[in-house]
């Protein structure tokens, strides 16, 4: 065997071990942030509400984590990535770790989401209505210029008794807070 071949093959050995040993080696808890593009806060925080192993500790004090606990932050990511709340992602791991096929749960949760979006969309789409309903006759309705209420408008609206009141989505920052927009940019 020549001596270049040998180097090589010594060298790509090497090259080899040193990615096994790096497949295995703890991560700090910095590196592991850095490599899911979550915050140490958000590990940390994971970590409380047992979605990742409790992190081995250094003499040093850091926390140091398996490769593992990289795909089970991507796994973390892609669920929240499909509406799932961190309680059901606790849920779903725990399936797995009792060796139950999480699948069905996974299937049975979807569903849920589905149904509550359906009727989300049917609430927004009756409020849609009644909000469209105010406009056209505000349209039509002649408005004193200093009258004792803040608006006129808003005046005309009957709020019935809370009991009453339906289930109305919550359009808080969704319409009307737009960056930049002051009172003078809407017209007397």
């Amino acid at each position: 065997m020549n001596q270049p071949d040998y180097l090589g093959r010594l060298i790509g050995a090497n090259a080899s071990v040193e990615k096994d040993m790096s497949s295995i080696a703890p991560l700090k808890i910095g590196e592991v942030a850095k490599q899911t593009g979550v915050s140490v806060g958000t590990l940390r925080y994971y970590e409380s509400l047992q979605l990742l192993p409790s992190a081995k500790r250094g003499d040093n004090g850091y926390r140091y984590y398996d490769r593992t606990a990289i795909e089970q932050v991507e796994f973390i990511r892609q669920a929240q990535s499909l509406g799932f709340s961190l309680s059901e992602i606790r849920q779903i791991m725990n399936a797995r770790h009792l060796d139950d096929g999480p699948c069905e749960l996974v299937k049975d949760l979807l569903q849920q989401k589905i149904n509550q979006l359906s009727l989300q969309a049917h609430r927004i789409l009756a409020f849609k209505a009644e909000l469209e309903g105010y406009r056209d006759r505000w349209l039509t309705l002649q408005i004193q210029p200093l009258t004792d209420e803040i608006c006129p408008l808003i005046a005309t609206v009957e709020v019935p008794d809370a009991a009453e009141q339906p289930d109305r989505p919550s359009l808080v920052g969704a319409v009307g807070e737009q960056p930049g927009l002051t009172l003078r940019d809407y017209p007397r």
